[in-house]
Protein backbone atom coordinates (compact mmCIF):
# COMPACT_ATOMS: atom_id res chain seq x y z
CA UNK A 1 0.00 0.00 0.00
CA UNK A 2 0.73 3.51 0.38
CA UNK A 3 3.16 3.24 2.41
CA UNK A 4 6.55 1.96 4.04
CA UNK A 5 6.65 -1.88 4.65
CA UNK A 6 7.08 -2.24 8.40
CA UNK A 7 5.28 -5.14 10.43
CA UNK A 8 4.22 -3.98 14.06
CA UNK A 9 6.56 -6.29 15.03
CA UNK A 10 9.38 -5.40 14.15
CA UNK A 11 9.01 -1.87 13.72
CA UNK A 12 12.45 0.10 14.13
CA UNK A 13 11.38 3.83 13.72
CA UNK A 14 14.06 5.67 13.02
CA UNK A 15 14.73 9.54 14.04
CA UNK A 16 14.81 10.96 10.49
CA UNK A 17 15.28 15.07 10.12
CA UNK A 18 12.49 17.08 9.66
CA UNK A 19 13.52 19.27 6.33
CA UNK A 20 10.99 22.13 8.34
CA UNK A 21 9.11 24.59 7.29
CA UNK A 22 8.97 26.01 3.64
CA UNK A 23 10.28 29.90 4.30
CA UNK A 24 10.16 32.44 1.05
CA UNK A 25 11.13 36.43 1.67
CA UNK A 26 8.44 38.65 1.28
CA UNK A 27 9.90 42.31 1.84
CA UNK A 28 13.06 41.73 3.40
CA UNK A 29 10.69 39.50 6.55
CA UNK A 30 10.47 35.51 6.49
CA UNK A 31 7.24 34.02 6.33
CA UNK A 32 6.20 30.50 7.45
CA UNK A 33 4.18 28.48 5.16
CA UNK A 34 2.40 25.09 5.22
CA UNK A 35 4.37 22.29 3.37
CA UNK A 36 4.85 18.77 3.55
CA UNK A 37 7.94 17.70 4.75
CA UNK A 38 10.81 14.52 4.85
CA UNK A 39 8.33 11.69 7.18
CA UNK A 40 9.51 11.73 10.44
CA UNK A 41 8.00 8.85 11.57
CA UNK A 42 6.80 5.34 10.42
CA UNK A 43 4.24 4.65 13.70
CA UNK A 44 2.47 6.60 16.10
CA UNK A 45 0.85 6.08 19.08
CA UNK A 46 -1.97 7.92 20.73
CA UNK A 47 -0.96 9.02 23.70
CA UNK A 48 -3.69 11.91 24.36
CA UNK A 49 -5.74 10.45 26.94
CA UNK A 50 -7.74 13.57 28.33
CA UNK A 51 -10.54 12.28 26.35
CA UNK A 52 -9.72 8.95 25.92
CA UNK A 53 -9.28 9.74 22.04
CA UNK A 54 -8.11 12.21 19.43
CA UNK A 55 -9.85 13.77 16.48
CA UNK A 56 -9.29 13.46 12.64
CA UNK A 57 -9.15 15.66 10.58
CA UNK A 58 -9.46 16.37 6.86
CA UNK A 59 -6.40 18.07 5.57
CA UNK A 60 -3.71 20.13 7.56
CA UNK A 61 -4.05 23.66 6.17
CA UNK A 62 -7.72 24.08 6.81
CA UNK A 63 -8.63 21.45 9.07
CA UNK A 64 -12.19 19.73 9.70
CA UNK A 65 -13.01 17.19 11.43
CA UNK A 66 -14.11 14.53 9.94
CA UNK A 67 -16.48 12.78 12.92
CA UNK A 68 -13.34 10.10 12.99
CA UNK A 69 -11.64 9.56 16.36
CA UNK A 70 -8.74 7.33 17.67
CA UNK A 71 -8.49 5.75 20.64
CA UNK A 72 -5.77 6.30 23.50
CA UNK A 73 -3.03 3.88 23.18
CA UNK A 74 -3.67 2.69 19.79
CA UNK A 75 -0.88 2.56 17.09
CA UNK A 76 -1.52 3.70 13.48
CA UNK A 77 0.97 4.00 10.23
CA UNK A 78 2.12 6.96 8.87
CA UNK A 79 2.22 8.36 5.23
CA UNK A 80 2.86 11.70 5.51
CA UNK A 81 4.27 14.35 7.57
CA UNK A 82 3.54 18.38 7.12
CA UNK A 83 3.34 21.49 9.25
CA UNK A 84 0.47 24.28 8.78
CA UNK A 85 1.35 27.87 8.79
CA UNK A 86 1.27 28.40 12.28
CA UNK A 87 4.32 25.72 12.58
CA UNK A 88 2.05 23.25 13.85
CA UNK A 89 3.23 19.60 12.97
CA UNK A 90 0.93 17.02 11.46
CA UNK A 91 0.69 13.91 10.53
CA UNK A 92 -1.33 11.82 7.64
CA UNK A 93 -2.70 8.27 8.15
CA UNK A 94 -3.81 7.64 4.87
CA UNK A 95 -6.15 8.72 2.36
CA UNK A 96 -5.88 12.31 4.18
CA UNK A 97 -7.01 11.10 7.88
CA UNK A 98 -4.64 14.16 9.56
CA UNK A 99 -3.94 14.53 13.26
CA UNK A 100 -1.92 16.59 15.64
CA UNK A 101 1.31 15.10 16.10
CA UNK A 102 1.42 16.87 19.51
CA UNK A 103 -1.33 14.36 20.43
CA UNK A 104 0.89 10.72 19.58
CA UNK A 105 4.18 9.65 20.55
CA UNK A 106 6.39 8.44 17.21
CA UNK A 107 6.74 4.51 17.51
CA UNK A 108 4.83 1.40 18.64
CA UNK A 109 4.39 1.26 22.23
CA UNK A 110 4.12 -2.51 22.73
CA UNK A 111 3.06 -2.19 26.37
CA UNK A 112 -0.16 -0.77 25.68
CA UNK A 113 -1.24 -2.17 22.43
CA UNK A 114 -1.26 -6.29 21.89
CA UNK A 115 -1.11 -5.78 17.80
CA UNK A 116 -2.14 -2.37 16.35
CA UNK A 117 -5.97 -2.14 15.47
CA UNK A 118 -7.02 -2.66 12.31
CA UNK A 119 -10.42 -0.53 11.25
CA UNK A 120 -13.08 -0.05 8.34
CA UNK A 121 -13.75 3.39 10.03
CA UNK A 122 -11.06 4.44 12.60
CA UNK A 123 -13.53 5.10 15.20
CA UNK A 124 -15.19 1.62 15.66
CA UNK A 125 -11.99 -0.48 15.51
CA UNK A 126 -12.81 -4.16 16.51
CA UNK A 127 -10.49 -5.94 18.94
CA UNK A 128 -7.34 -6.20 17.14
CA UNK A 129 -7.23 -9.90 19.07
CA UNK A 130 -10.31 -10.68 17.86
CA UNK A 131 -9.64 -9.45 14.74
CA UNK A 132 -6.18 -11.40 14.12
CA UNK A 133 -8.30 -14.35 15.16
CA UNK A 134 -10.65 -13.79 12.35
CA UNK A 135 -7.85 -13.60 9.87
CA UNK A 136 -5.79 -16.50 11.00
CA UNK A 137 -9.25 -18.89 11.09
CA UNK A 138 -10.11 -17.54 7.44
CA UNK A 139 -6.71 -17.74 6.10
CA UNK A 140 -6.57 -21.06 7.10
CA UNK A 141 -10.10 -21.81 5.05
CA UNK A 142 -10.07 -20.21 2.00
CA UNK A 143 -6.30 -19.77 0.88
CA UNK A 144 -7.02 -22.25 -1.77
CA UNK A 145 -10.20 -21.05 -3.46
CA UNK A 146 -8.78 -17.92 -5.35
CA UNK A 147 -6.61 -18.33 -8.13
CA UNK A 148 -4.39 -15.52 -9.23
CA UNK A 149 -3.03 -14.61 -12.80
CA UNK A 150 0.33 -14.02 -11.56
CA UNK A 151 2.87 -16.55 -12.83
CA UNK A 152 6.30 -16.00 -13.84
CA UNK A 153 8.00 -13.12 -13.08
CA UNK A 154 4.38 -11.47 -11.57
CA UNK A 155 4.53 -14.00 -9.15
CA UNK A 156 7.54 -13.63 -8.44
CA UNK A 157 6.82 -9.90 -8.07
CA UNK A 158 4.03 -10.42 -5.78
CA UNK A 159 5.97 -12.68 -3.57
CA UNK A 160 7.99 -10.11 -3.10
CA UNK A 161 6.43 -7.85 -2.08
CA UNK A 162 4.15 -9.80 0.25
CA UNK A 163 7.76 -10.78 1.78
CA UNK A 164 8.58 -7.00 2.51
CA UNK A 165 4.60 -5.89 3.49
CA UNK A 166 4.17 -8.83 6.02
CA UNK A 167 6.38 -11.23 6.20
CA UNK A 168 3.52 -13.45 4.04
CA UNK A 169 1.26 -13.58 6.82
CA UNK A 170 -2.85 -13.06 6.29
CA UNK A 171 -3.12 -12.11 9.77
CA UNK A 172 -0.50 -9.08 9.98
CA UNK A 173 -2.26 -6.46 11.05
CA UNK A 174 -0.60 -2.73 11.61
CA UNK A 175 -3.44 0.37 11.82
CA UNK A 176 -5.35 0.80 8.98
CA UNK A 177 -3.38 -1.81 7.03
CA UNK A 178 -3.64 -5.46 6.84
CA UNK A 179 -2.70 -9.02 5.77
CA UNK A 180 -0.32 -9.94 3.50
CA UNK A 181 -0.27 -7.27 1.23
CA UNK A 182 -0.58 -4.74 4.07
CA UNK A 183 -3.95 -3.41 2.18
CA UNK A 184 -6.30 -0.45 3.88
CA UNK A 185 -9.13 -2.30 6.13
CA UNK A 186 -11.75 -0.34 3.84
CA UNK A 187 -10.26 -2.34 0.29
CA UNK A 188 -11.17 -5.32 1.97
CA UNK A 189 -14.47 -4.50 3.01
CA UNK A 190 -14.59 -6.53 6.43
CA UNK A 191 -13.33 -10.01 4.58
CA UNK A 192 -10.01 -10.46 6.04
CA UNK A 193 -9.93 -13.96 3.93
CA UNK A 194 -6.92 -15.39 2.32
CA UNK A 195 -9.09 -15.73 -0.77
CA UNK A 196 -10.50 -11.91 -0.20
CA UNK A 197 -7.30 -10.46 0.27
CA UNK A 198 -5.71 -12.43 -2.75
CA UNK A 199 -8.35 -10.94 -4.75
CA UNK A 200 -8.22 -7.29 -3.67
CA UNK A 201 -4.12 -7.06 -4.09
CA UNK A 202 -4.48 -8.22 -7.33
CA UNK A 203 -7.06 -5.72 -8.69
CA UNK A 204 -5.13 -2.92 -6.51
CA UNK A 205 -2.15 -3.40 -8.30
CA UNK A 206 -3.63 -4.08 -11.71
CA UNK A 207 -5.65 -0.67 -11.15
CA UNK A 208 -2.56 1.15 -9.53
CA UNK A 209 0.30 -0.31 -12.00
CA UNK A 210 -0.25 -2.53 -14.30
CA UNK A 211 1.28 -5.24 -12.96
CA UNK A 212 2.95 -6.65 -10.36
CA UNK A 213 6.59 -6.23 -11.62
CA UNK A 214 5.51 -2.51 -11.84
CA UNK A 215 4.68 -2.65 -8.37
CA UNK A 216 7.74 -3.75 -7.19
CA UNK A 217 9.84 -1.37 -9.32
CA UNK A 218 7.65 1.41 -7.71
CA UNK A 219 8.47 -0.24 -4.16
CA UNK A 220 12.25 -0.30 -4.40
CA UNK A 221 11.98 2.78 -5.80
CA UNK A 222 9.82 4.56 -2.84
CA UNK A 223 10.00 1.69 -0.32
CA UNK A 224 5.78 1.66 -0.48
CA UNK A 225 3.39 0.56 -3.29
Amino acid sequence: MKIKSILVKSIAVAAMSVTGLVVANNAGSQTAQAAIVQNDAHVVTVNYVSDNSIIVYNNYENPVATGQTLASNTSWKVIKTAYDSKGHKWYDLGKNQWIRAEYVTAGYVAANNATAKSTTTVSQAPAAQTQTQTQSQAATTSAKSYTSNATGSEASAKAWIAGRESGGSYSASNGQYVGKYQLLSSYLNGDYSATNQERVADQYVQSRYGSWTAAKSFWQANGWY
